[in-house]
């Protein structure tokens, strides 16, 4: 007999074949597999699995989450196991408080998934998966090597600093100007970072313009990223910001510029106290301070209030601010002017001993000097000398006080 088939045979013999149907995924199936193959990715280029932490790349704790569910989910035990050959799913499941602490649509939203209404219910549907190529460029950002000449930019950051301390520089929210030039500084990650250079423009797969950079980092790393992938990470770390230029404009001043935000005021103070050193030395003494609001709804009542010495003040001097955080401004004031601070005790109404803060010894002329070196960015060369009531530039050795 001549060879024949297994089909042909059945066809002689009158049986009919039907093709056995291969069973297909279902879209929640393709979707979870989808998503632990980005997290397999993961653990190939790192070699362990993403794990939680405010310090670490916005897209590896995006995984950690993302596992701790699937780690969770009976199905995905099933559905994956060929798949896990590093045994990512038998490891124990540690979710972290901040991931307990999310309400559903926030859980949801750190997962990147993209939830119908109906839907709502189910935080273990992946949609919306990131391309490959947007997840290596984003991971990118956590692939940093030593910076070899970082002696270099040490000083940079040591500066930049001592700029932040004394609000000569400011940190801002980072999603208004999404710009990354040479010599701008950032916080990502954690992390001060220092744009020491930016490569030729190129052209990325999606038409749009990108350019490679060398990032130098405060903890003496380097990463060669491009500049989208820096945008994207800076845009979707809660904690991302721009530092602002010094030379970015007067840091306050009594005509605002078109961007800038109003925060609030200086005010300078002079008590018409009665008391006896209060009426002597009154031209020198002055209350240094900073609100929010109206100077006049700040100092009403004065007279019953101790911070006030219990008796009227006059307003001799006001400044407003803009972009700029009143706290840590009114701190460089008595920092700067620390050694002047007056040291009067006063009773209060109830006879108890007050000693009032923010009341200085210092001419009124050398609070408009410091306001006006804060602006220029050289209040951090300089510190007050009490005896010769002037502000004098730091020697090379003394305290630093910003």
């Amino acid at each position: 007999m001549a060879d024949i088939d297994e089909d042909e045979l059945l066809a002689d013999l009158g049986l009919e074949v039907t093709p056995l149907k291969i069973a297909s995924r279902t879209p929640r199936e393709e979707r979870i597999i989808a998503g632990f193959e980005d997290i397999l990715r993961f653990h190939q280029a790192h070699g362990r699995a993403p794990l939680h932490g405010e310090g670490r790349d916005i897209f590896e704790r995006l995984y950690a989450v993302r596992l701790d569910q699937l780690r969770k989910l009976p199905e995905a035990q099933t559905l994956l196991a060929l798949m896990d050959a590093p045994g990512l799913l038998s490891g124990a499941v540690a979710t972290p408080t901040d991931v307990d602490d999310l309400d559903e649509d926030a859980l949801l939203a750190e997962l990147g998934i993209d939830v119908e209404p109906a839907d709502r219910n189910d935080i273990t549907v992946l949609r919306h998966v990131r391309s490959s190529a947007e997840k290596r460029a984003a991971e990118a950002i956590a692939d940093r090597t030593p910076c070899a000449d970082f002696d270099k930019f040490q000083p940079l950051f040591e500066q930049v600093e001592r700029e932040l301390k004394a609000g000569v520089r400011i940190t801002l929210r980072f999603g208004r100007d999404t710009s990354i030039a040479s010599g701008n500084y950032f916080i990502v990650g954690g992390q001060l970072a220092y744009v020491a250079e930016v490569g030729e423009t190129i052209t990325a797969p999606n038409g749009e313009s990108d350019a490679r950079l060398r990032v130098i980092y405060a903890n003496g790393t380097e990463s060669n990223l491009l500049r989208r992938s820096l945008q994207r990470a800076l845009y979707k770390d809660d904690t991302g910001r721009r530092l602002t230029d010094p030379d970015m404009g007067p840091l306050f001043g009594d005509t605002p510029e078109p961007d800038d935000i109003e925060t609030g005021t200086i005010y300078v103070l002079r008590s018409l106290s009665s008391h006896p050193f209060v009426a002597e030395h009154r031209e020198l003494i002055h209350k240094i301070g900073v609100t929010g609001g109206k100077v006049e709804t700040r100092i009403a009542g004065a007279e019953k209030d101790a911070t006030y010495l219990l008796a009227d003040v006059e307003v001799v001097a006001t400044y407003k601010l803009h972009n700029l955080n009143r706290t840590k401004l009114e701190n460089i004031f008595h920092r700067l002017f620390c050694a002047a601070q007056l040291d009067l005790t006063i009773e209060d109404r109830f006879g108890h001993p007050v000693k009032p803060r923010e009341w200085f010894l210092v001419p009124l002329q050398v609070i408009d000097e410091a306001v006006q070196r804060i602006r220029d960015g050289s209040i951090t060369e300089a510190v007050y000398d009490p005896k010769m009531a002037r502000l004098v530039e730091r020697v090379q050795n003394s305290v630093d006080l910003f």
